[in-house]
């Protein structure tokens, strides 16, 4: 794995990374590879904003891995920061490579960097692979989340 780079998201790779968003059932059904312009568009407003941090994993000039990690100040819990990990892809060509561990080892690093003191995130009901590779780190299935569609 050393010759890994995270590193943040630019516009040349906003193709892979919609590639990756759209390989898979769930995505297959919510994503457009075919007009990239709001993906552009989205990457452009959360680069801009000290909170988002879009990045993705490169592999000998291949971007082989993306995911989004948000800080959230709040209130609650004494006024705690705390970060959510969101849109984790892994190329098919690297499941199981130990890509996904150092990605989310990466979010939580920098979730502490950012004074987080708890990092939380979502996977589809359907995504029981997904589940225990999550319970596998350490995370805990402590909530029931609920979405509302607008």
């Amino acid at each position: 794995m050393g010759d890994l780079e995270i590193r943040p998201a630019v516009a040349d790779d906003i193709p892979a990374i919609v590639a990756m968003l759209a390989d898979d059932p769930l995505g297959s059904r919510r994503e457009s590879p075919d007009d990239l312009t709001p993906y552009l568009t989205a990457l452009e407003r959360l680069s801009k904003d000290p909170n988002q941090h879009v990045v993705v994993a490169v592999r000998e000039g291949r971007v082989v891995g993306t995911l989004q990690l948000t800080i959230v100040p709040g209130l609650s819990r004494k006024g705690a920061t705390r970060s959510l990990i969101e849109a984790v892809r892994v190329h098919a060509d690297e499941r199981g490579s130990g890509l996904g561990t150092r990605f989310i080892e990466w979010a939580v690093d920098r979730s502490r960097s950012e004074g987080c003191q708890l990092v939380q995130l979502t996977s589809d009901a359907t995504r029981t692979d997904a589940h225990r590779f999550y319970e596998r780190l350490g995370f805990t299935a402590s909530h029931v989340g609920f979405k509302l569609q607008l």
